[in-house]
């Protein structure tokens, strides 16, 4: 799952966030280095983050700023302030604002990886299969890392944006169950804005085109209530045709 994870960094000392950016990559991880608080405020809104890394001092928009951006569109996103300021009172403000590290330079990499890993292991699904590949009903696999729908004899049908598969994620592992707006929007979005609200209903439609044809998978819809992807094993597909056939023959 490393190797999906994206981070956005925004650092202005360009050989200090090289070697944040370097180290980070080094362990699997996919980095944006942005060297202003503009650039990479416009990185954030068009591309899907799982952490952002903030210089607090950067020009045109400092990290405080940003992150003060980021949080009104993503709630849950984790943020690590890095500054070569020491002061309490910034760590304090960073805290009140959003922030859920603060680490001063020169920091260990060993201990930004560590929580780095913390702040993912919180954010990011779990129960994730071995081999990263989802089994959905009799016929179906969902390859996450892909972004892909196969058959079980491999044939692809179905290719997904990066948001469809977070949120076809979120669905399969609360499978058979209602699963209320607000939490997929809180879990795969990090707010339940209008805008997001609006998102979702486009990324559910797409998926449910994907499985209309498909026995046992279906996708349900309880109007201003929440989404329920039910999955039933063992479908009788082959059974029913077999059937069909035997009647026909007598």
């Amino acid at each position: 799952m490393v190797s999906n994870v994206q981070i956005l960094l925004a650092e202005d000392d360009y050989q200090y966030g090289t070697i944040i950016k370097k180290q980070l990559e080094a362990i699997g991880y996919q980095v944006v280095h942005c060297f202003d608080g503009e650039v990479a405020w416009k990185k954030f809104q068009r591309d899907d983050f799982d952490l952002c890394i903030l210089d607090v001092m950067m020009p045109k928009k400092d990290g405080f700023t940003l992150a003060q951006d980021i949080r009104k569109k993503n709630g849950m996103i984790p943020i690590v302030f890095v500054s070569g300021k020491a002061a309490d009172e910034d760590r304090l403000h960073g805290f009140r604002i959003g922030g859920d590290d603060f680490l001063v330079k020169p920091f260990s990499m060993r201990e930004l990886i560590m929580r780095i890993r913390v702040f993912l292991r919180r954010t990011l699904p779990k129960d994730v299969p071995g081999d990263g590949i989802y089994k959905l009903g009799d016929d179906v696999r969902f390859n996450y890392e892909e972004k892909e729908l196969r058959r079980a004899s491999g044939e692809l049908f179905g290719t997904l944006t990066k948001k469809e598969a977070k949120v076809l994620r979120y669905l399969v592992e609360n499978s058979n169950k209602l699963v209320k707006r607000d939490e997929i929007l809180l879990k795969v979005w990090g707010n339940s804005s209008f805008f997001s609200s609006r998102s979702m209903d486009v990324f559910i439609t797409r998926l449910r085109k994907h499985f209309k044809n498909e026995p046992g998978i279906e996708l349900e819809t309880l109007h201003n209530v929440g989404i329920r992807l039910n999955i039933l094993e063992n479908t009788g597909k082959n059974d029913k045709n077999e059937s069909t056939s035997a009647d026909n023959d007598g």
